[in-house]
């Protein structure tokens, strides 16, 4: 399967008006952002765990990092609420589960599969920072190793962002919204834009928060190895 599969494109999907699609796993359903693989993929979903529900024990031979959305997702290695930034790096394994049920955002196969770090964030315990060259912006980071760069950002109602992006972007709202190139992105609204591109988009109203991936996709993604 290939969605969103040319990585030399801007791409965009809507999720909350996005149908859910449902896993192997009863109780589990996800909404597809970009994909190259089945059901083993490197792959971006939004995915949603029914109070509950749970999935079977599983290594992640290619790493898996993801966001609570919302609820509370679960595993041995602890209870992780809303705002839980999680790394779990190539090899290790979780039991994973939900008893109130949760959303999270996720990514698969987007390790180098060197990488052994395990990061374990809950953002609501972090100061978001004022970016002194950027108005308007504030910042939270993540994570930041040579290949990458993972962090949330508060823009202010109204604020204009201007951002060269040499080794591309994904942009997913958490809260608020923005226009970009005309289009207006919402809650779970994802955008992807390639390297060489800039992101020029306006904070809504009410102003925006978002979860950012960037420099990124230097190397031409590719389907996990078989």
């Amino acid at each position: 399967m290939e969605l969103n599969a040319d990585f030399s494109k801007r791409a965009s999907v809507h999720g909350a008006k996005t149908d859910w699609v449902p896993s192997p796993m009863k109780g589990v359903d996800r909404r597809m952002l970009d994909r190259i693989g089945d059901e083993v993929a490197r792959a971006t979903s939004i995915v949603r765990y029914a109070p509950g529900s749970h999935f079977s024990p599983h290594v992640h031979t290619g790493g898996e990092e993801f966001l609570v959305l919302n609820g509370v997702f679960s595993d041995e290695h602890g209870d992780f609420p809303t705002g839980s930034y999680i790394r779990n790096p190539p090899e290790s394994s979780h039991t994973p589960v939900s008893e109130p049920g949760c959303t999270i955002l996720v990514k698969l196969w987007q390790f180098d599969l060197k990488d052994r770090t395990h990061v374990r964030i809950d953002t609501n315990k972090m100061r978001a920072l004022t970016d002194p060259a950027r108005l308007g912006v504030s910042i939270t980071p993540l994570f930041h190793d040579d290949r990458e760069d993972v962090r949330l950002e508060i823009w202010e109602p109204g604020t204009s962002v201007d951002l060269p992006v040499p080794g591309g972007i994904e942009v997913f709202v958490l809260e608020g919204s923005f226009v970009e190139n005309g289009e207006t992105f919402e809650q779970q609204s994802w955008l992807r834009l390639p390297c060489g591109a800039s992101l020029k988009a306006t904070a809504g109203s009410k102003g925006c928060r978002v979860w950012i991936k960037a420099d990124h996709l230097k190397e031409t993604p590719k389907p996990p190895a078989k």
